[in-house]
């Protein structure tokens, strides 16, 4: 239950709750649930707990091409609205987004406005972080609340699709979850973390994912992604 009343797996509203209802109906699935309305009730939580299935509810699994796995969400006041890298349109852009866009800029010459990344996940980009709740000021604070089960469901669920897709895997976190991915069924790309600290040592800056992406849908016969 969430700190309203309401079950955490009812804030899930398309085919996912289906697709996921086994891990839904778990045993950990319920003690997550347990433990984040708990943190939820007690804490200054992120993101607002009616945003925290945001990724799944603009990107349906039907419909998913493209996963951008994050780590958790941002844990400053107004960033975190549920899609991983992604703030509200006022909001301004933290470091790791701003290399995001630098690569972007720098591979397709897109400059994107808005750090809103809402348009990619409406077109079938699942920008999902293995833990999808954070302690106000304290990355990593809810690792170890039980996402991490949840998390390996969804990928696992993704790997299973009929449809071939693209998993972007930005950073050691992230590429500690390739062995979940069956290549050459789908695409797995891995660069270093876009944030500062990693993305100043090399690896991020010249990736072309954003290219590389489109180019491998193509040749699948499915549509690009308008990342602008």
């Amino acid at each position: 239950m969430t700190n309203d009343g309401v079950k955490l797996q009812d804030l899930l509203h398309n085919d996912w709750k289906s697709i996921l209802k086994s891990s839904l109906a778990s045993d950990n699935f319920q003690k997550l649930s347990n433990r984040v309305a708990e943190a939820y009730s007690q804490e200054s939580v992120y993101p607002p707990q009616e945003q925290l299935f945001q990724a799944f509810q603009l990107c349906s699994y039907q419909e998913t091409r493209v996963v951008i796995l994050g780590q958790d969400p941002y844990h400053g006041p107004g960033q975190a609205h549920g899609l991983s890298f992604s703030v509200p349109t006022a909001c301004p852009f933290p470091p790791s987004l701003k290399n995001i866009f630098k690569e972007l800029y720098t591979d397709l010459g897109i400059m994107r406005v808005s750090g809103d990344l809402s348009d990619w996940a409406a077109q079938g980009v699942l920008m999902l972080n293995t833990s999808l709740t954070v302690r106000s000021g304290e990355a990593g604070s809810h690792a170890k609340l039980g996402w991490l089960e949840f998390t390996k469901a969804v990928l696992s669920a993704l790997n299973a699709h009929e449809k071939p897709i693209v998993f972007l895997l930005w950073g050691n976190h992230a590429q500690q979850f390739s062995s979940m991915i069956t290549e050459p069924k789908h695409l797995m790309l891995t660069s270093a973390h876009p944030s500062p600290l990693s993305a100043n040592r090399g690896g991020w800056f010249g990736s072309r994912h954003f290219s590389k992406t489109n180019d491998f849908l193509v040749s699948q016969g499915l549509q690009p992604i308008l990342w602008a």
